[in-house]
């Protein structure tokens, strides 16, 4: 990817998410002076988005409370919000980029950090069915299931098992239903993952796997899910919860390079002069030669702070090793690197009692770890991770 230098006025960031205002942010903490914009489809400014299945949902926290700054901090660092906005239209040979409001805005450098949407199931739709991504979303779901008193959860991943648990907190019936054996079996080892559902059932979640959905009929206030098998479920809200899209369309319709995400080298740029990528909807490169693309909150503030530094022509080696956490009836599951599915795995400490570590290893290399109740061991696998170091004497393996 070849890029030509051109003098640094404007930064314009689409993205109002943790990758767009740490950018933002970092940008100014560098010492940029020149001006610094950051759009949002969200009518809020910028807020901590892990929130949205856990407190936000609850109930627990405000909105104010849950503001990545104060609203006085954008003004006061010189960082134009423009919410409630999309960018819709973007020509990287002018460097020009269109609003939804017809605006446009000319741009030394553009920052893409457009995040991704929340996957949808086709032909599913109805008033008590949702997805979750936003606030917004949030606020809408917590009030159908406080009107219906039952959550059908489409997809026994982490933000399924988030809501489920945040669910049966409001006093909801929950059920989820995961296509495949096993909860979080993406992220976490067989082990971990039947502690996961254990916990989910002894908190009185209904959990089934191995369910192949044929249909899932809204009609007269309430839902029914039916699976190929003849079982068949029913409640007054639905969460589908099903993965997310990379949100790249403003990319593509550009010509810029997209496979699962935005392409970027290591220096986070595309392949359009002057135009970055970060956070969910980028596809970076990682050691050994591979891409990966990563969900997580902490990896895009990473990749924020990273892609401003590129911008401002003072690039550093990014050697993050992702990570993340979920917490579900108090108990915090914190995870990292990247996992298969038929890694072996180095257990220090019990599962069955819900305080361990289970790290990841191929070839005595440590490529990934999940954890609870153990967060200084998991800093310390990450070191490891990044650094490529042969893992510690196991304890159990299986």
């Amino acid at each position: 990817m070849l890029h030509h230098s051109t003098e640094l006025s404007t930064v314009v960031i689409v993205g109002s998410g943790i990758a767009g205002a740490s950018a933002a942010q970092t940008l100014r903490a560098d010492g940029f002076r020149g001006r610094v914009v950051v759009i949002g489809d969200e009518p809020s400014p910028p807020y901590r988005r892990p929130a949205v299945s856990k407190d936000l949902l609850s109930g627990a926290t405000t909105a104010e409370k849950n503001a990545l700054k104060p609203d006085s901090f954008w003004a006061n660092n010189d960082i134009e919000l423009i919410t409630g906005a999309t960018a819709v239209g973007l020509d990287t040979r002018a460097r020009r980029l269109t609003l939804s409001s017809g605006e446009t805005l000319h741009y030394s450098a553009l920052l893409l950090a457009t995040g991704g949407r929340a996957r949808r199931l086709d032909g599913v739709s109805g008033a008590q069915v949702f997805t979750l991504r936003s606030m917004r979303d949030a606020e809408s779901l917590r009030e159908s299931i406080r009107r219906t008193g039952s959550l059908l959860v489409i997809g026994g991943g982490l933000i399924g098992c988030e809501v489920a648990a945040t669910a049966r907190s409001l006093g909801a019936d929950v059920t989820v239903l995961e296509r495949d054996p096993s909860l979080l079996g993406r992220i976490v080892p067989p082990a971990v993952s039947s502690m996961v559902a254990a916990l989910h059932r002894e908190n009185g979640v209904d959990v089934c796997t191995d369910v192949a959905l044929s249909s899932l009929d809204v009609r007269d206030g309430s839902a029914r899910a039916t699976a190929d098998d003849g079982r068949s479920w029913s409640a007054g809200t639905v969460l589908v919860s099903v993965g997310t899209v990379p949100e790249v369309t403003l990319a593509a319709a550009a010509g810029l390079r997209v496979h699962d995400g935005i392409t970027v080298d290591e220096q986070f740029r595309t392949s359009a002069d002057g135009v970055y990528a970060a956070g969910d909807a980028a596809n970076i490169p990682a050691t050994g030669g591979d891409r990966y693309r990563s969900e997580h909150w902490n990896a895009a503030q990473a990749q924020g702070i990273a892609a401003a530094r590129s911008i401002l022509g003072t690039p550093q080696p990014f050697t993050d090793v992702p990570w993340g956490w979920s917490i579900q009836y108090g108990h915090n599951v914190q995870f990292a690197g990247a996992t298969r599915f038929d890694d072996d795995y180095v257990v220090r400490g019990s599962i069955a009692d819900r305080d361990f570590t289970a790290i990841a290893v191929r070839g005595d290399v440590p490529v990934g770890a999940v954890a609870v109740g153990r967060p200084k061991e998991l800093r310390t696998v990450r070191t490891l991770i990044a650094q490529g170091h042969g893992a510690p004497p196991p304890v159990s393996t299986y």
